[in-house]
């Protein structure tokens, strides 16, 4: 009975305490006065807190005499004792350590234990300093981040290899072409890390055209040229490997089109890391160099909400810009589409009649709030390209990784997708190819191979497999394909098994002959390459040809461009160990490598020899 009474009591003056509260909002803003979004705000002595949003603005319950903890990483604390005022406008200063130099672990993905408190509170969303508040729940679990138990659930798209198709059931290959490079940087960070990378990490085609190519530059009205190659394969000596090379022509940078160009930064929890959001800040001041006069940038930004941070700008404001780039930081939940629609709004604004309207969304990819499945991000991307807005994307991170997510927006917005793992792969992508990166010469770029059956008995594209098309898919302009970047190459690869006997070739069904023609006998064509592809701001596709005669080139006589290509794309079927590697071994590959390794000015190729040495290691 006793126990029953103190229990009585206790809720009674608790109870009394909670009807006392009364609720607390204000603005948490910076030195500069600009709103600061992800702040925690916690009664001090309990559990219980709230979080600025994107606008800076926060409400919490609490009683008169309560403390209220504001805090923030990189920040000096303040803490704020309740009187009769129901309104706290708070002003936070930077600590002297810089926020690139703060590792944080609350917001990573080691997770030990849970501890539940049971409390009763008022329903939140959100999350605060590692808090995860509830909605709607009696118990507050607070997760301990310290464990050493990584826990990966990084997302890649499944790849089924290609395989070998017969010239005479199938002669027709098309695809469309690739200029991203993300799957290499990606690979190189797994390797330096002393681990292999997932198989559906390892995309051929990307890993070859990470690499630029000496190709010739286009002389004519088209704006890239065509280069072709045929020799002994290196890991089938039975087999030929036919060498195709786009070279996309090279605008300098002083006569490229103006640009509107709208930064897309996550600055979510996720991104609270140095690999990700302080990286991302160093890229994007390098990109902020290669500026000029006429360009202008805005940034929008996104967590639980999404808000502009900097309207549109010259890009002759460098300061206003970086002062922009250097007041992020992350916290909160990711509300991915709600930052793409405004973004896409923003540019629509800004909009540049003949100019380079492009989004460049910058982000580890973990959208988790709102339109977060693959499909709805397609589709909304899909409503907004044709009105001439791009979309490139910088991958960013480790742990929760969504590489699947990223290439879908980057192939539907008619943009690139490259992962920046360090400052000098930002550099490569956001100095070194700035031009092929943000300014497109050549939209939907596909791609169309008719095989000659009386020569070629069998073909397999390297490569390529999320990029393939129909073969009708060739002649129809509503079908989208990849872009081309001025200077950026694109190189494939086929292995081709020769035909032995020219007189067995045509195709006999139940209802239907399939002949070949004298074209196919006669000469010396192995197969005809097609090309189709549109001007920047057009809508109708042009269309190349060229054939191929079936002439081996000796070893000895091989150009560096097809021998190094050939070698990276041996390091791809090795890593994946796929069923087609023939003979590939990481000894060969390096002396392939090492003979073709060129001029290397920015040491690229040396830096991928070293990295075929490292995985042979592991």
């Amino acid at each position: 009975m006793r126990t029953k009474a103190i229990l009585i009591t206790l809720i009674s003056l608790f109870l009394i305490g909670n009807l006392s509260a009364k609720s607390i909002s204000g603005t948490v803003s910076d030195e500069s006065n600009s709103p600061m979004p992800g702040v925690s705000i916690i009664i001090k002595g309990s559990s219980y807190g709230s979080v600025t949003n994107i606008e800076g603005k926060y409400t919490i319950e609490a009683n008169e005499n309560d403390i209220l903890i504001f805090g923030f990483i990189g920040m000096i604390a303040q803490e704020i004792k309740v009187k009769q005022q129901n309104i706290i406008n708070v002003i936070l200063k930077a600590e002297k350590i810089g926020l690139d130099e703060v590792i944080v672990q609350g917001y990573s993905t080691k997770q030990k234990k849970e501890q539940k408190i049971n409390r009763m509170y008022s329903p939140l969303q959100g999350r605060v300093s590692g808090i995860a508040i509830m909605e709607e729940c009696e118990s507050l679990e607070i997760m301990d981040y310290d464990s050493e138990e990584d826990f990966n659930t990084e997302g890649y798209s499944t790849i089924r290899e290609n395989g070998y198709k017969s010239a005479v059931k199938s002669p027709l290959s098309t695809f469309s072409i690739d200029v991203d490079a993300a799957s290499y940087s990606n690979v190189r960070r797994f390797l330096e890390e002393g681990t292999k990378p997932p198989i559906d990490a390892v995309r051929i085609e990307e890993m070859v055209n990470y690499f630029n190519y000496d190709y010739l530059q286009p002389n004519d009205e088209h704006p890239f040229s065509i280069t072709n190659e045929v020799a002994e394969c290196p890991w089938n000596s039975e087999n030929l490997l036919l060498h195709i090379g786009l070279q996309g022509k090279k605008i300098e940078t002083e006569n490229l089109p103006a640009s509107n160009l709208v930064f897309l930064l996550d600055v979510s929890g996720s991104m609270d890391s140095p690999n990700k959001l302080p990286l991302l800040k160093k890229a994007f001041k390098l990109l902020v160099g290669q500026l000029r006069e006429d360009d202008r940038v805005a940034i929008v930004v996104y967590a639980g909400n999404s808000g502009l941070v900097l309207p549109s700008t010259s890009g002759n404001r460098k300061e206003d810009i970086l002062n922009a780039l250097n007041r992020l930081n992350a916290g909160g939940s990711t509300a991915g589409a709600s930052g793409l629609k405004q973004a896409y709004k923003v540019a629509s604004e800004n909009f540049i009649d003949g100019g380079n309207n492009r989004i460049i969304l910058a982000t580890d990819g973990d959208f988790n709030i709102g339109q977060s499945s693959n499909a709805e991000m397609e589709r909304l991307i899909e409503k907004e390209r044709e009105k001439g807005i791009f979309i490139s994307v910088l991958g960013f991170g480790m742990g929760n990784y969504k590489d699947d997510k990223m290439e879908i927006i980057a192939d539907k917005g008619n943009g690139n997708y490259a992962y920046i793992d360090n400052i000098l792969e930002a550099k490569k992508v956001l100095v070194n190819e700035f031009g092929g990166t943000l300014f497109t010469i050549a939209k939907d770029v596909k791609i169309q191979i008719e095989f000659n059956p009386a020569v070629v008995a069998e073909y397999r594209l390297v490569g390529y497999e999320n990029r393939m098309l129909a073969s009708e898919d060739f002649e129809d302009d509503t079908k989208d394909a990849g872009e081309l970047g001025s200077g950026h190459s694109v190189t494939a690869l086929y292995e081709i098994k020769l035909m032995k006997n020219k007189k067995k070739q045509d195709q006999e069904l139940k209802y239907q002959n399939t002949s070949l023609n004298a074209t196919a006998y006669s000469g010396n064509e192995l197969a005809t390459v097609k090309f189709r592809y549109k001007k920047p701001d057009g809508q109708k596709s042009l269309l190349l040809e060229k054939i191929i005669t079936n002439t081996r080139i000796d070893k000895r006589e091989l150009s560096n461009n097809f021998k190094f290509s050939a070698s990276v794309a041996g390091f791809g079927l090795l890593l994946r160990d796929s069923k087609f590697k023939g003979n590939c071994s990481y000894e060969m590959l390096i002396n392939l490598a090492q003979q073709s390794k060129g001029e290397d000015k920015e040491g690229y190729r040396s830096e991928f020899i070293q990295l075929m040495k490292l995985a042979n290691q592991l």
